[in-house]
């Protein structure tokens, strides 16, 4: 497989910027009436809904043209591009209707932002490797990349046809697994090589594997949300094994692995969370009180407290495995915020609220329930939604801008430095 270059990807489209493909295959219009609303919808809506648009917090014409400059190139069609975002400032100028409920704290973070290579591509879910690096996941782009930290110097690998990867993990010998969320497959990259060994789906019905963790046997589990399955995958033998969930149309999202070596999955299409037998497979299904709730993603304290983000009610949530209590704290932007990701990082819970506009990064310190966050910046402006965060080594955090193929480092302070 070869390697491309930074410098090979720095011009490439991955959406063609005059295919004149309306959105809406000849329904109307969601985009209010203007000049250059018909360019607009050939260029930026052949690729993204027109609600991406109108449900943004709105740019002056500078944000509008660095925007959409981190998706497409039209440098070499000026006056097109003077048109576009005559457009789009006129009609979304900066707005505050989902401006997030910023709260005031002791705690200093800071952010470092690389805008990956290929534009449009959707970059998410970056993960540190062994050596430092960081890797993430180009969607759109179907692709995976590699940042160099110490360097800014990045390097993207193509995959296999229609792959469109959902997320990316690293295994003890430095491999990269990907999910390939469109094709059914789950595959494996080695750096060194560039050498990609894909493993199919045994079953057809398994479309759409989506997010893949290893445990501490080197044994891969991964969710199939709109299959409504949880997969495992060993990698020796190449061996997968799938089990349907118990609720229909539960839609298994997130996934961690607990001390015990078992898989806890979060429920984004119902009011659970489910926890995996690592050697049966068997389910077993926790109900969550709010009967309306989804749940997105959850992570695994220290102490085996599962922590998860209430989506759908704009809530942070704890289950406790050993007493079996269940206590959630409202998101501070309210029901609307729509919590996302979550990490816990030295006993602290960071998670974000994508509903909101600029995305939120939020810090919820258990021992005191108190909240604090942040703005999440995207370059000059606030755009795009965190999907998936881990941590660093070192305690960090890693999140990422989709919207404008932005990885993100959060700096955490240590408390020596906050006092």
């Amino acid at each position: 497989m070869t390697r491309l270059s930074i410098v090979s990807l720095a011009g490439a489209l991955l959406c063609a910027p005059f295919a004149l493909v309306a959105p809406a295959q000849g329904q109307g219009s969601t985009l209010p009436d203007g000049a250059g609303r018909d360019l607009v919808e050939a260029v930026c809506t052949s690729c993204h809904g027109a609600n991406q648009i109108t449900r943004s917090s709105g740019y002056t014409a500078e944000g509008w043209t660095e925007l959409t400059g981190t998706m497409i190139d039209l440098s070499g069609s000026p006056e097109d591009q003077a048109r576009i975002v005559q457009y789009l400032e006129t009609q979304f100028p900066p707005n505050t209707r989902r401006a997030p409920k910023l709260m005031a704290g002791d705690a200093r973070i800071a952010f470092t932002e690389w805008q990956v290579p290929t534009l449009g591509q959707r970059s998410r879910d970056p993960v540190e490797a062994a050596d430092g690096s960081i890797w993430w996941a180009g969607q759109w782009g179907n692709l995976v990349g590699r940042i160099d930290p110490a360097t800014g110097a990045m390097t993207e690998y193509p995959l296999p046809a229609n792959a469109m990867p959902h997320t990316v993990t690293i295994d003890r010998a430095g491999d990269v697994w990907f999910t390939g969320n469109k094709n059914g497959t789950i595959g494996k990259l080695d750096p060194a090589t560039g050498k990609i060994t894909v493993y199919r789906m045994p079953d057809p019905a398994a479309r759409d594997p989506h997010t893949a963790v290893f445990n501490e046997k080197g044994i891969l589990w991964f969710t199939l949300q709109h299959s409504n399955m949880v997969g495992r995958l060993d990698p020796e033998t190449g061996d997968i094994k799938l089990v349907p969930m118990t609720t229909p149309n539960s839609k298994p999202y997130g996934i961690k692995v607990d001390a015990e070596g078992a898989p806890w999955v979060a429920c984004n299409g119902s009011n659970c969370l489910v926890r995996v037998d690592p050697a049966t497979m068997a389910l077993t299904e926790i109900r969550l009180p709010i009967p309306a709730t989804t749940v997105r993603r959850l992570d695994i304290a220290g102490d085996g407290m599962i922590w998860y983000v209430n989506s759908s009610q704009g809530r942070l949530g704890r289950y406790d495995p050993k007493t079996g209590a269940i206590k959630e704290w409202p998101s501070p932007s309210g029901p609307k915020s729509h919590p996302y990701a979550i990490a816990v990082v030295d006993g602290i819970v960071w998670y974000n609220e994508s509903g909101m506009r600029p995305d939120a990064l939020v810090r919820f310190d258990p021992a005191t329930e108190t909240f604090q966050s942040w703005a999440i910046p995207s370059g000059g402006i606030h755009a795009g939604i965190v999907r998936h965060m881990l941590p660093t080594r070192d305690g960090n955090l890693l999140i990422h801008q989709g919207s404008t193929n932005r990885i993100l480092l959060v700096t955490v302070q240590p408390p020596a430095a906050m006092q």
